[in-house]
């Protein structure tokens, strides 16, 4: 079983932030953190919505600006800390970046990569091994994302009685 390291909850926190800033911008409220040698190296939040880009998700957000500043898109002895289970293209961009460890803190079990669907990190074929530890401040990671949805939703309600004439 992994380990959590000190430090897990310090940086999902950093993430928890990251993923209040999207919801902010009505984005769905994801935030990743990659560090490396216990300082920030790249972050991100979900922004597929406003940037009108299906691939910005908070993890390849995150891993973009991490290998920016290394210089290197090799991010060998990094941790990508996520507040929501990576999905399939996030696994794919975490194992071509050499990401050495992942910590997420809810799960995902529509489209969750690593447990929830499936768990693409342990195919044998992969030529990069990823260690993965889940459940980190997870009530609160899926918290936002409770809240965000259930406004939405009473944002939809809102719109329709309006259109219907109803009060």
């Amino acid at each position: 079983m992994p380990e959590i390291d000190k430090d897990d909850n310090y940086w999902m926190a950093r993430a928890l932030t990251l993923a209040e800033r999207a919801a902010s911008l009505g984005e769905v409220p994801v935030g990743a953190v990659v560090v490396r040698n216990g300082k920030e190296l790249g972050a991100g939040f979900n922004s597929p919505i406003s940037g009108c880009d299906p691939t910005a998700h908070a993890e390849i957000r995150a891993l973009r600006d991490a290998a920016v500043r290394a210089g290197n898109y090799r991010l060998t002895g990094a941790t990508l800390y996520v507040t929501l289970e990576p999905c399939t293209m996030c696994v794919g961009a975490i194992v071509h970046s050499r990401i050495s460890r992942v910590v997420y803190g809810a799960c995902e079990p529509k489209s969750g990569a690593v447990e929830s669907t499936r768990r693409t990190l342990d195919e044998p074929h992969l030529n990069w091994q990823v260690e993965t530890v889940g459940g980190i401040l997870q009530d609160e990671c899926g918290r936002v994302l409770s809240e965000f949805f259930s406004r939405r939703r009473a944002e939809i309600r809102q719109r329709r009685q309006q259109g219907s004439g109803k009060e």
